[in-house]
C-alpha cells in the first residue's frame, strides 16, 4: 500500500511540474493559480500542498528544469564557438538572450520567485549558476592567465551580470528603449569592450 502511494504522490508531483510549466510560460508567474492546478490536475486543492510545500516550492522544481535547459543551449552554443575566447564568450551571451527570448516567461520566472530574507538559494540553483560561471570563467582565464582566482570569479560574475541585465531591459523595449534586434549587438560589443586587454589587468 505504501508503494502504491508513493508513486501516485510521484506522478502527482510530475503533473503538477508540467502543468505549472505550461502555465507559466503561457501566463507568466503571476497566472500561477493553486485551484487552476488543482482541476487541471484532477486533484483535491490540499493534495498540492502534500506534494509541495507552497506554490514557490513547485516554482523552484519548474525553475530547475529551466536552468538546466539553459544550461544545454549554452553548452551547445559553446560547443561550435570558435577558438577564440572573445568569440566564445559572444556566442554564449547570444546564446542566453535567444533562450530568454524564446522562454521569455519561464527564465523570468528564474529570477522572479520569491525567497524569504536571508533565505539561501536552492542547492540545484547554485550548482546550475555555478556551471553557467565556469562556462564564462574558463575564456576568462585565458585571456587573464595572471589575474587572480577570486578576482576571475567577480569578473565571471560581472560579465553574467552585465549580459543579463542588457537582456533583461533589453527584451522589455518601453524600459530601456533598446529594440530586440540590437540585443546581441549589444552583447558582442560589450563584452569586447570588457575583454579588450587594456580594460583588464
Amino acid at each position: 500500500m505504501a508503494g502504491k502511494v508513493a508513486e501516485r504522490r510521484k506522478v502527482l508531483r510530475e503533473d503538477l511540474i508540467n502543468i505549472a510549466e505550461a502555465t507559466i510560460a503561457r501566463d507568466g508567474l503571476s497566472g500561477l493559480r493553486a485551484r487552476d492546478l488543482a482541476t487541471q490536475a484532477g486533484c483535491a486543492l490540499g493534495a498540492i500542498y502534500n506534494v509541495f510545500g507552497d506554490l514557490n516550492d513547485l516554482v523552484l522544481a519548474v525553475n530547475a528544469r529551466t536552468f538546466h535547459a539553459l544550461g544545454t543551449d549554452v553548452a551547445a552554443a559553446l560547443a561550435q564557438a570558435p577558438q577564440d575566447p572573445t568569440d566564445q564568450l559572444i556566442v554564449m551571451g547570444q546564446a542566453y538572450h535567444s533562450f530568454a527570448a524564446e522562454h521569455h516567461n519561464l527564465w523570468r520566472a528564474l529570477f522572479d520567485v520569491e525567497r524569504a530574507e536571508g533565505e539561501a538559494a536552492p542547492d540545484w540553483y547554485l550548482a546550475e549558476m555555478g556551471q553557467l560561471f565556469t562556462y564564462i570563467h574558463d575564456p576568462l582565464a585565458s585571456l587573464n592567465p595572471k589575474m587572480t582566482q577570486a578576482d576571475l570569479l567577480l569578473l565571471t560574475k560581472a560579465l553574467f551580470s552585465s549580459v543579463h541585465g542588457i537582456v533583461l531591459l533589453g527584451l522589455d523595449e518601453a524600459s530601456a528603449g533598446v529594440r530586440s534586434h540590437n540585443i546581441d549587438a549589444m552583447i558582442s560589443l560589450i563584452l569586447k569592450q570588457m575583454t579588450a586587454p587594456k580594460s583588464l589587468w
